[in-house]
């Protein structure tokens, strides 16, 4: 099938009445249709392993599953019926359950560089109550992220810093570092000196920190006696069962889980050392802080799910398998693009488990134009790949139909790199940024 033949009608009419009612048509930007090329943003029915069906009936390989929270495939048998057998006994009361001790008990053993642990049911709440109980603690106000990482949270502390910062009135108190760069790190905490209540940075993204890198924040963070905050939402599971910290050795004073947690149930977890999440509960002496409280942060169903998921990972090597997956998909890509003498501008990049891809112009600058391009091909094959994320539900066949349908997109990007004008392939307006100023 041509991409020109390739169309998704009834998606198509889904996507209006989507937007007619829900404001951007989605329930997260990054899902938006303004991410895929115009008229072949899939509407999904279903999904089951590595695979989903659009209501127009076609099914793809999917990668980047649910925003990376889908690690283990769609309706794992373990997951769905651990979450089936708590239904049963009911999902939340007007006390604790009894699952609740044994979902922390598993997690902290899954991660046992932390010593605490408070579940919820987005990443955004946990990292938000990591920064409020940095600032209890410490006395101070500013919070340092890094700057090179895309997001942490929906609050105003972090969404102030975007380009959408549309009705939030000040963020004087974030700053932010730049990763991988100790001494401007320093600089900053010299400068902001007594001020700064933590660093938070993802500990490790499409590169692998320098070495001694964490080390040596770690090493900042005490002597500037502020808070070092790892942001897991990614790592956790994807590079070790126990995340980045359980990796490279270095444990932080707090540290945020989600996505791979519940995979695709709604589950997040703050962790950290006893002495600072003890601030947040009734058996200190200080003044109470309000550090988590939500309705349905202990939903059974979920917990379930997430003792299911990390049963699985420590049974079945889940992790070394997407590792193992991802070095397959990103040989064959590679090899796919310097086939058709695009190797410089279709760019794999990232760790095994965690890829992603950078289309690049003529002049090797990020092109929306190339991406829509590329995108567009790999729809009308039947690969869904915002990123090239992978799931421990891929057979080696899934990777293989993959790098063929890559290697025809490759084909046509040349094209269009020999015509210097991306254009003529495109059919309508480029995919879009998530984080951008106007609409």
């Amino acid at each position: 099938m041509t991409t020109e033949e390739f169309e998704l009608p009834r998606s198509r009419q889904a996507n209006e009445r989507l937007h007619a009612l829900i404001p951007g048509g989605a329930h997260t930007y990054a899902k938006g249709d303004d991410q895929y090329p115009e008229g072949l943003a899939p509407v999904i029915s279903h999904g089951r392993g590595a695979h989903v069906w659009d209501i127009d009936g076609n099914r793809y390989i999917e990668y980047g599953s649910g925003l990376r929270s889908v690690s283990l495939g769609h309706a794992h048998p373990r997951v769905t019926e651990a979450v089936r057998r708590e239904i049963d006994r009911g999902s939340n009361f007007v006390r604790p359950s009894i699952v609740e001790v044994e979902a922390a008990e598993r997690f902290l053993a899954t991660v046992p560089t932390a010593e605490m642990v408070k579940f919820a049911k987005n990443g955004s709440d946990a990292t938000t109550a990591a920064v409020r109980l940095a600032r209890a603690v410490t006395g101070r106000p500013r919070v340092a992220l890094c700057g090179n990482h895309p997001f942490f949270s929906v609050d105003d502390w972090f969404i102030g810093t975007t380009p959408m910062s549309a009705g939030i009135p000040a963020t004087d108190l974030t700053v932010t570092f730049p990763y991988g760069d100790l001494p401007a790190t320093e600089e900053l905490l010299t400068r902001h000196e007594g001020e700064i209540a933590c660093l938070i940075l993802e500990p490790a993204t499409h590169t692998e920190p320098p070495p001694g890198y964490l080390a040596g924040l770690r090493e900042l963070a005490d002597r500037h006696r502020c808070v070092l905050v790892f942001d897991e939402m990614i790592t956790g599971f994807r590079w070790s069962e126990a995340g980045a910290q359980g990796l490279y050795g270095v444990v932080p004073d707090l540290s945020t889980f989600g996505k791979a947690l519940g995979n695709g149930f709604a589950v997040s977890a703050l962790a950290g050392r006893r002495e600072l999440m003890e601030w947040g509960g009734l058996r200190h002496s200080g003044d109470r802080v309000f550090l988590l409280s939500t309705t349905h942060g202990a939903e059974t169903h979920s917990l379930a799910a997430a003792m299911a998921v990390q049963t699985t990972y420590a049974e079945e090597g889940v992790t070394a398998r997407l590792h193992a997956l991802g070095e397959r998909l990103a040989a064959g890509v590679r090899g796919a693009a310097d086939a058709m003498g695009v190797g410089d501008h279709l760019v794999v990049r990232g760790r095994a488990s965690n890829l992603v891809f950078a289309t690049l112009d003529e002049s090797g600058r990020p092109s929306q134009e190339y991406r829509t391009l590329f995108l567009r091909r790999l729809l009308a094959g039947g690969v869904l790949a915002p990123s090239f994320v992978v799931s421990g539900a891929l057979g080696e066949e899934d990777i293989d139909r993959t790098v063929d349908v890559v290697a025809q997109a490759c084909a046509v990007y040349r094209k269009a790199l020999d015509a210097g004008d991306p254009g003529p392939w495109l059919a309508g307006r480029p995919v879009k940024p998530v984080f951008r100023r106007s609409v």
